[in-house]
Order: structure tokens, then sequence, then C-alpha cells
């Protein structure tokens, strides 16, 4: 496959291993906004914050295609994982592969990204499981010609740990690891920038006295319930920042361009065979 360097929209490919009775959307979806754990926060508060909104919809999500729980006895052995499947003989069911309290999916995609693009691939953002802890990995999927595992550590033995069918296993993130080489970080002071010095001393003192009115239940206060500005892009004073800002991430889904199979072709139940002896 070869990639148009002229296009704006440079190509996420995914190379399917599926079964031809498998749906890509059992499989594979854009990261959503909702966490469940957000949901249940108090007036869901936790929406408010803009920064972990975008990181919850950032990249692709991978999805759990059967239900199962998973127990890990402590050692370093490949068979100290016990895996016990909702459905029997499923074949999309994880695997200890590594020993060491690892538990391996295998995903069902080879991927393929544009020349000096990678994948980064880590648990779902900003989703918590007890027991069990998701661990990254950055693949060279611009050139890699076979699949990579998502894999999860155990953090405590003998503690069981459930998948649900439909639960996100992981998500991938596209990265450009030459562009964050490139970056030259540096420390300067804040007066270095024009105007810096005098915005962050507003904010710091706004903040200070909002807070310090909520705290003493001032109506109007607890009426506003919080300070907007960041989620609105705009500074103190009303004005809109020149940097590009987004409430939300707009992601494409996987299109399926697969060639459709023929449509089976039945026999007229009226049709009549003409046999001559």
């Amino acid at each position: 496959m070869s990639f148009d360097h002229a296009s704006d929209n440079p190509p996420l490919v995914a190379f399917s291993l599926l079964h031809e009775s498998e749906r890509p959307d059992d499989f594979l979806r854009v990261a959503p906004l909702k966490r469940d754990w957000m949901e249940k926060t108090p007036d869901r508060f936790a929406y408010r914050c803009l920064p972990l909104n975008i990181a919850n919809m950032l990249g692709w999500e991978l999805i759990n295609p059967v239900g199962f729980e998973a127990t890990w006895d402590g050692s370093d052995h490949k068979d100290g994982i016990r895996i016990i499947p909702d459905v029997e003989g499923h074949a999309r069911m994880p695997v200890s592969h590594f020993g060491s309290g690892i538990l391996t999916f295998h995903t069902p995609f080879l991927f393929r990204t544009p020349p000096g693009i990678q994948l980064m691939t880590t648990g779902p953002i900003n989703q918590v499981k007890d027991g069990i802890a998701p661990l990254a990995g950055v693949i060279e999927t611009d050139w890699l010609p076979f699949t990579f595992t998502m894999n999860w550590k155990f953090t405590t033995g003998n503690n069981p740990v459930r998948f649900e069918a439909g639960e996100p296993i992981a998500v991938i993130v596209p990265v450009m690891l030459s562009m964050i080489e490139a970056m030259e970080p540096q420390i300067v002071d804040m007066k270095d920038e024009e105007g810096l010095q005098d915005r962050f001393n507003e904010w710091f003192t706004s903040r200070n006295e909002f807070n310090d009115r909520l705290a003493q239940g001032d109506p109007e206060t607890l009426k506003e319930g919080w300070q907007r500005h960041y989620f609105q892009g705009k500074h103190l004073d009303g004005l809109a920042s020149n940097a590009e800002h987004r409430t939300k991430m707009n992601l494409r889904s996987f299109e399926d361009r697969r060639p459709k199979p023929a449509p089976f072709v039945g026999i007229n139940p009226n049709y009549r065979m003409n046999i001559k002896a």
C-alpha cells in the first residue's frame, strides 16, 4: 500500500485478520468521552475538566470480544494465570505468554501508518481497574509486517480480575517520535514572554478568590459552580486565545473497505428443470 504524502488526511490502515463472521465494530472503535467513574461523580463534575475529556477521546480503542475472569497465583510461571471464559473455546481469549503475571491479548489487525508515524498502545485512557495495570508500548507501524500484542500486568496475586465482553483493552494513538526528539526543552523566566506574568497573576488571584467564596458558601459563587475560562478557551478578560482551541475530538471511525462477499443466489422454487431421457 502506498501513501499520499500530499494528502491532508494521512491514512491509518488496519489490515484485518478477522474471521468472515466477525464484525470490525466489535473489535475497534473511536475512543468515547464517557467513563463510568466520571458519570458517578457528584453532578458529573469530572467532565468539567477539559484536559480529561480530550484525553478520553484520544485515539481508537481495541475491544475485548468475550467476557472472562483471570487470576494470577503470584508466581513467574507461564501457567501462573488461570483464565475462566464466559464462552468455552472462544478463539479470541487472552493468554499467559510471558509469565510474571502478564496477561496478553492478541490484536486481530495489522496496523499501518505513514512513514515516520508510529502507534503508541496503552490501556484505555482514564480507566481504572483494580488488581491489574496496562503496559504501554510504541510500535513502528510504518513498516512492521506483523501484529503486536496488548499486555496487562497483575499487581496482586490471588485477586480475580474481570474483563467484560465489549470492554476496551487498549487504545492506539499515532505519535511522531522524530518530532518529540526534535523538541528543545528549555527552562526560562516567566517574564521572558511579554504579558505572561501579569496574566498568570490575574488567574492565580482570581482562582484563590473564587475558591474562598465557594468555601464560604457565597450564593452567587455556588450558583456559578466553577470557572469556565479554560473550557471556553478565553482569558480572564474574555478575549479568546490565539491558540487552536477544542472542547472535543472528532475522530473518524474505521471504514471497512474490504470487498463485499457476493450475494447468495438461491434457486427459484418455481423453476423446473426440463430433463429428457
